[in-house]
C-alpha cells in the first residue's frame, strides 16, 4: 500500500521531550504514545508531538508556546477521555500561569485565559479529534 495516514491542522513539532510537574494530576497513570502523565501531576510529552501553537487571536509568541504545548496537550487527553471535561478549567489555568511565568503581560495572559474559558469547550469536545486523513 502506497498510501499515507495523517492529521491536518498542526503547526509546531516538539524536537525533544519536555517534562514538567502541574497542578493538575490523574487518578492513575495515562499512557499514549506522546505523552505520559503521572498521579504525582509530573507530564512528559515526547519528541515529536504536534500541537498548532496559540489559537484564535493568539500571537505565537515565545511566551505563549510552553503554555500552548501543555494546554493543548491536556486538552487532547481531555478530547480522548482519559481526563475529565471538569479538568478543562485547571487546564486552563495552567496555561495562564505559564505564559505570565515565561514572560507574558498578566493582563495578557488572563486575556487568553478568558477567551479560552468562553470559547475552549469545542477544542475539548472529544467530537472535535482531528480525523486521520489519507493520500493519494
Amino acid at each position: 500500500m502506497n498510501q499515507i495516514r495523517y492529521r491536518a491542522g498542526y503547526r509546531y513539532q516538539l524536537a525533544a521531550p519536555y517534562e514538567c510537574l502541574l497542578m493538575l494530576a490523574p487518578v492513575y497513570e495515562i499512557v499514549t504514545e506522546w505523552a505520559r502523565f503521572l498521579p504525582s501531576g509530573h507530564l512528559v510529552i515526547s519528541t515529536g508531538y504536534a500541537w498548532d501553537g496559540p489559537s484564535g487571536l493568539a500571537l505565537d509568541t515565545k511566551s505563549a508556546m510552553r503554555g500552548s504545548l501543555v494546554h493543548d496537550a491536556l486538552y487532547q487527553l481531555i478530547r480522548l477521555r482519559l481526563l475529565p471535561e471538569q479538568t478543562r478549567e485547571t487546564v486552563d489555568h495552567i496555561y495562564e500561569r505559564f505564559c505570565i511565568e515565561d514572560g507574558m503581560w498578566k493582563l495578557r495572559a488572563w486575556g487568553h485565559f478568558t477567551a479560552l474559558r468562553a470559547f475552549g469547550w469545542a477544542a475539548a469536545d472529544p467530537e472535535s479529534e482531528r480525523p486521520v486523513l489519507t493520500a493519494p
